[in-house]
């Protein structure tokens, strides 16, 4: 059963019609990447799975007590706030010692606690808030491009350790990104997006996909080659990238 599925969903957003009769499921275990051009409507489908925005058609299920955890693309620190990254996670409500503990472990950096939130490097600040998403052990891991602003290098470890993270609590991670030759090689499934679903299945099978080469061109695949991992190959099922109204061109 999956977690979460979208079912012919469509989602204006004023006289935009930002997503079109989009189908799209996620199971336990899988890391999924969401990846398309600026406007393909990435950050739409994400905030729909929250429930953050109503589709104008179509359905969105999730199973019942569903958990999600968010990572957001950035978040603005006041400088002159005065929050430890222990006081920021117990935020709004206080949270066990022993679970903010564990939940920095998991993201990498267990020293962190004690250090301000406004002192913390770009790639620091990241992990932190996955920490923070992961508190309280979701179901479903949702990124919101959450290396911007981080170099390759970082960008590439803190992908690692998404994976890592996803072998501990068991969850699904769903990620956005236009990262597209780091984020792919962490992903066990691809959706590439533009208003529609173009095509989607195994990062190597939607890099040599025309409806991803029409959108991307053909330079990432020697760096899909160069980070990607090693996974269970059970999620290696047949794969399509057939185009999902292809004929539409996306608004």
């Amino acid at each position: 059963m999956a977690l979460l599925e979208l079912q012919g969903v469509s989602i204006r957003t004023g006289a935009h019609m930002a997503l079109r009769d989009v189908d799209f499921a996620i199971h336990r275990g899988e890391i999924v990447t969401v990846v398309g051009p600026n406007g393909s409507g990435k950050s739409t489908l994400l905030r729909s799975m929250i429930g953050a925005v109503t589709p104008v058609a179509g359905r969105i299920t999730r199973t019942p007590g569903l958990r999600i955890g968010y990572v957001p693309q950035k978040l603005h620190i006041d400088p002159t706030l005065p929050i430890s990254v222990d006081r920021f996670l117990s935020l709004p409500q206080r949270v066990p010692r022993a679970i903010r503990d564990t939940a920095l472990e998991r993201a990498g950096v267990p020293d962190l606690a004690g250090r301000q939130m406004a002192a913390l490097s770009g790639g620091q600040l990241q992990r932190v808030l996955l920490a923070r998403a992961i508190l309280n052990a979701p179901d479903l891991l949702l990124l919101d491009e959450a290396t911007q602003g981080l170099d390759q290098p970082g960008s590439a470890a803190f992908y690692r350790r998404i994976e890592e993270v996803r072998d501990e609590i068991g969850c699904a991670v769903l990620m956005v990104s236009h990262e597209l030759h780091v984020v792919m090689s962490a992903s066990d499934r691809v959706i590439c997006l533009n208003g529609h679903v173009c095509c989607e299945g195994h990062p190597e099978v939607v890099a040599s996909a025309p409806e991803y080469r029409a959108l991307f061109g053909t330079g990432t695949g020697g760096a899909l080659a160069l980070y990607r991992h090693e996974h269970d190959h059970a999620h290696d099922h047949d794969e399509t990238c057939a185009p999902s109204h292809a004929h539409e061109a996306a608004e």
